[in-house]
C-alpha cells in the first residue's frame, strides 16, 4: 500500500472517531452546532473517498481542524454552545466557536496552519493575522450585544512562532497566563471490525491566547456586595449560624440532606476571603431544593394509594410520579452539591417573591420551613438583568420575567441554575451564550 493511500485510510479513520466524539456530546440532539459539525465531517469523508490514488497525490484536508475544534468543544470549561463554524449573524467574519468559556461569553479563533506559514502582515496570497485580528475587533463593536464576546480566544494548534506571538502581546495586549490549560492529548478507541485502533493527536505545542475587547465588564465583581446603584445589600446570612435540624421545631422535618446542601454555600458573612464565584437561582432550583420528593417524601408518596394522590395531584399525578422515579435514580441534592459547593449564592427580588408566593399556596409547613432557611443564606440582589438579555425581543419562549431572572444572573457573571431549559434554548437559538446549569425538575408536595 502506498503512503498516501495509508494516509487517506488513516484520515478516513480519524473522521470516523471524529463522528464519534461528536454524537457522544451530553447535549439536546437538536443542537444546531452538533449538525454544522457532522455536515463538515461527512463532506471531509466524500472528499477522501473521491480521492484518486493513481497517480499519489498530496493530500490537503481539514480534518485537523475539525480535531481542533472539538478539542476546544470538550474543555469542561466550554459551555453554552451557540455557534460553532459559521459567521456572526450580519457580519462577514467567521467564528469557529461561539460559547461561554469560565462563565464569561467568548469568540474562539482555531488555526491548525503550520506555524512558519502564519504571517503577521498581509501578503499576496494571506490576509495577514494582524489583519485578520483588526477585522475582529471591528466586528466585535458592531455586532448586536447578544452575541458581543468579553474577549476573543485564539488557539494555534500547532504553536506559533515567537516574534509573532510578541506582536499579539505588543500590539493587541494577547494575553498568554489565562489561569487554566488545556489538555496536552486527545485519545479516541476507533473499533475498526476485526481490530481496535487507538487514535492520538499531540497538542502540546498549542499556543493559546486572549485578548479582552471590553464589552462584558468585571466590574460586578469589585462591587459585587453592592448594587448597580452602589447601595449596599441588605444581609440576611449572619444570624442564621450553622443549620442544624434542631433549630427549629421537632415537628418540622429539614432532613439530612437539605442541611448539608445549606452548608455548602459560602456564607455572605464571610467578608475576609478571597473572591468567591457566586451561583445564580431561579425559582424552579429553589423549588427543587425545598420539594418533600428532594427531602425523604419519596416513602410517603409510593405509601399513599394511586386514587388519593390522582385526587391531590389531579391532571400533574403523572409528571409528580416520573419526578419520584427520577430523585430515586439519582437525588436532586447529590446532583447540585458539586454545583453550588464553596460558591455564595444569590436570587433576584422578582423570583425571591414568586418562589416565596409559590411556598404559601402549594408548600407544606415542612417546604415552607426549608424555603425560609434557605433563603436566609442567598443574597437577595435587586432586578437588574444584563443588557444582552434584555436586548432579546419579549416573546412567549422569551417572557420578561425569566429575561429578569437569568440576566440578573448574566450581570453579576453568575451561573444560573434551572429547570427550564426551554428558556435557555430559545436564548440559544438567538445565538447568544448564556451561562446556565441545568437540573431536573422537582414540584411542592404539601410537605
Amino acid at each position: 500500500m502506498e503512503r498516501d493511500e495509508r494516509a487517506v485510510e488513516e484520515d478516513k479513520r480519524r473522521c470516523k472517531a471524529l463522528k464519534h466524539r461528536i454524537e457522544a456530546f451530553t447535549t439536546t440532539p437538536k443542537s444546531s452546532w452538533k449538525t454544522t459539525l457532522l455536515r463538515l465531517i461527512n463532506s471531509e469523508l466524500s472528499f477522501l473517498n473521491r480521492i484518486s490514488l493513481n497517480p499519489p497525490v498530496n493530500l490537503s484536508t481539514n480534518i485537523g481542524y475539525l480535531e481542533s475544534v472539538v478539542h476546544i468543544l470538550e474543555n469542561p470549561l466550554v459551555t453554552s454552545i451557540s455557534r460553532v463554524c459559521k459567521k456572526v449573524p450580519q457580519q462577514s467574519v467567521y467564528i469557529d466557536v461561539i460559547c461561554s468559556f469560565n462563565g464569561n461569553p467568548v469568540w474562539f479563533i482555531v488555526s491548525d496552519r503550520n506555524p512558519k506559514y502564519i504571517s503577521w502582515e498581509k501578503t499576496r496570497n494571506c490576509k495577514g493575522l494582524k489583519s485578520k485580528i483588526q477585522e475582529l475587533l471591528v466586528a466585535v463593536s458592531e455586532a448586536s450585544v447578544t452575541v458581543r464576546p468579553c474577549s476573543i480566544i485564539l488557539f494555534f494548534s500547532n504553536g506559533l512562532q515567537s516574534c509573532i506571538l510578541e506582536k499579539l502581546k505588543d500590539e493587541f495586549g494577547a494575553n498568554t497566563d489565562l489561569g487554566f490549560g488545556f489538555c496536552d492529548f486527545d485519545c479516541e478507541f476507533y473499533d475498526d471490525g476485526d481490530w481496535v485502533s487507538v487514535l492520538g493527536r499531540s497538542f502540546e505545542r498549542a499556543c493559546v491566547l486572549e485578548i479582552k475587547v471590553g464589552s462584558f465588564s468585571d466590574s460586578s465583581r469589585e462591587v459585587k456586595l453592592q448594587d448597580k446603584d452602589g447601595e449596599t445589600f441588605t444581609d440576611f446570612s449572619g444570624s442564621m449560624g450553622k443549620l442544624h435540624s434542631g433549630d427549629v421545631s421537632n415537628d418540622v422535618n429539614l432532613g439530612d440532606s437539605f442541611c448539608a446542601l445549606v452548608g455548602a454555600l459560602r456564607s455572605w458573612s464571610d467578608l475576609d476571603v478571597e473572591e468567591v464565584e457566586m451561583v445564580n437561582f431561579d425559582t424552579t432550583a429553589l423549588v427543587a431544593i425545598v420539594s418533600g420528593i428532594s427531602n425523604g417524601g419519596i416513602d410517603r408518596i409510593l405509601a399513599t394509594p394511586e386514587s388519593e394522590l390522582r385526587s391531590r395531584f389531579k391532571g400533574n399525578y403523572e409528571f409528580m410520579i416520573a419526578q419520584v422515579n427520577s430523585e430515586m435514580k439519582k437525588p436532586i441534592h447529590m446532583e447540585l452539591m458539586p454545583v453550588i459547593s464553596r460558591k455564595r449564592g444569590i436570587v433576584c427580588e422578582s423570583v425571591c417573591s414568586e418562589f416565596q408566593e409559590l411556598v404559601s399556596m402549594c408548600g407544606g409547613p415542612n417546604e415552607k420551613c426549608r424555603a425560609e432557611q434557605f433563603l436566609t443564606r442567598l443574597r437577595i440582589v435587586p432586578d437588574c438583568p444584563s443588557e444582552r438579555l434584555m436586548s432579546l425581543p419579549t416573546t412567549r419562549k422569551l417572557a420578561l420575567k425569566n429575561k429578569v431572572a437569568f440576566g440578573t444572573g448574566d450581570y453579576w457573571h453568575a451561573p444560573t441554575i434551572t429547570a427550564n431549559m426551554a428558556f435557555a434554548r430559545a436564548v440559544s437559538q438567538t445565538g447568544m451564550s448564556l451561562f446556565t446549569i441545568e437540573h431536573r425538575p422537582r414540584a411542592l408536595v404539601g410537605d
